[in-house]
């Protein structure tokens, strides 16, 4: 049975719908509230954004005008229970309502982190567009999770979610995965920033933050990097291999350098440029000759290797799958079940002391996939802690950070939150699968 009648039929025997929370009312969030809106048995019941007006603007654009805004727990309770629909400008004000699942649209590490640790401490399920927190404390969000009984994951939508989903069917009809990925369509360039990608930005309508993070490739080794935790995967190398490839070559390109391919190991995660995007991909192998004959005749190609590729991912359009996926079958659709890679930040030029770093997208550094255990042994920082972080020694252009060149904000979320999941990996704690 399909997901909006599993919800109907909930929603008879509960007497009510799925009370849905969501966080920040951008562009993701606007288009998320619209899908939430449109699907039966959910109800979208409160918006929390730093800017109201723009939160009641898109319960608007989702039909929805009824909306009540004050600050009194109580008084946003009761208008909850009335069927009523609240808006809040404080994202932790979300956990202490009556909501079945909070989704989290801020696109900002630390809200997201916040607001899942949160959620999960007031027994809520979250869900997370952000995927840059997950790739920082996901492993101990998730840890968090399976002990009080609440799920955690990232929101279906997404490369990492949707290759997910080609890797677990892969593995369920028996064959041996070789390598999962994605397809990047922007011309890779690590020292982009948002200033020089200014003018590009405005004219595909784009916040040149987002462009410049897609650019200098940090979303595609932090969206890698959160599917080989959740597949428990491994990287394929230091940064991956991002070779050119079109769909028909994917079983040619990723493959083992000595059946004529790239990689020097399977069960790894890697990229494609070219004509591959928006789409992923798996790369698998059969090896009993009944199987690869069998796809043979069934027009996958000669074997041993075959590729099997989604040509799209529908971001917020298909995030609402999530809201089926942990209601009504109690599955989480992404999140980590080991701490296999990490994304630590390289400078893009030279640093100085008392430099404060931007974060993700910005003018200072990019994302680069690495190894957990290579992060660890480097002390490397991860780049979800990089926003306001101040540089107190000289980094040198292309060089990774690490933990001793910054000083933190030890009081942000994000923060405490890794310094506590490293030091449980450390000691073996994190070390079995979640």
């Amino acid at each position: 049975m399909e997901y909006t009648q599993r919800l109907l039929a909930r929603q008879k025997d509960t007497g009510r719908p799925v009370r849905v929370g969501l966080v920040g009312a951008g562009q993701m969030g606007s288009g998320f509230i619209v899908q939430i809106a449109r699907l039966p048995g959910v109800h979208m019941t409160a918006v929390a954004d730093v800017a109201v007006d723009r939160a009641i603007a898109a319960l608007g654009n989702a039909g929805i005008h009824d909306v009540v805004k004050n600050d009194d727990i109580d008084a946003l309770s009761e208008a909850i229970a009335r069927g009523e629909h609240v808006v809040v400008d404080d994202a932790l004000t979300l956990p202490k309502l009556p909501l079945d699942l909070i989704i989290e649209c801020s696109g900002v590490p630390e809200v997201a982190a916040a607001v899942a640790f949160s959620s999960l401490l007031a027994g809520k399920h979250v869900a997370l567009m952000t995927v840059e927190a997950d790739v920082t404390v996901g492993l101990v969000l998730a840890s968090i999770a399976a002990q009080t009984g609440s799920i955690y994951t990232v929101c279906r939508g997404d490369e990492p979610v949707e290759c997910l989903k080609l890797v677990e069917y892969v593995r369920d009809i028996g064959l041996e995965l070789v390598c999962a990925g994605k397809g990047k369509n922007n011309p890779l360039n690590p020292e982009a920033t948002p200033t020089m990608l200014a003018e590009e930005a405005k004219a595909k309508g784009m916040n040149p933050r987002m462009l410049c993070s897609f650019v200098d490739g940090t979303k595609t080794m932090i969206e890698m990097a959160a599917l080989a935790n959740a597949a428990d995967l491994q990287l394929s190398t230091r940064s991956m291999n991002g070779p050119a490839s079109t769909v028909p070559t994917l079983h040619e390109t990723f493959i083992p350098i000595e059946d004529g391919g790239v990689l020097g190991g399977v069960g790894v995660v890697d990229y494609a440029t070219g004509p591959v995007a928006p789409g992923v991909f798996v790369t698998a192998k059969a090896n009993d000759p009944v199987v690869q004959a069998e796809l043979s005749y069934l027009k996958l190609g000669a074997g041993p290797y075959f590729s099997f590729y989604r040509p799209y991912h529908l971001a917020s359009i298909e995030a609402i799958l999530t809201i089926g996926e942990i209601i009504i079958d109690g599955q989480r659709s992404l999140a980590p079940v080991a701490w296999n890679a990490d994304v630590t930040a390289r400078a893009k030029r030279d640093l100085g002391v008392g430099d404060r770093i931007d974060g993700i997208g910005g003018e200072h550094v990019y994302g680069d996939a690495v190894s957990s255990v290579t992060a660890a042994a480097g002390k490397e920082l991860p780049i979800g802690l990089t926003y306001g972080a101040t540089l107190v020694r000289e980094v040198k252009k292309g060089t990774p950070l690490t933990y001793d060149d910054v000083q933190l904000d030890e009081t942000k979320t994000i923060v405490i939150l890794r310094r506590l999941q490293d030091r449980l990996l450390a000691d073996g704690v994190l070390g079995s699968k979640v």
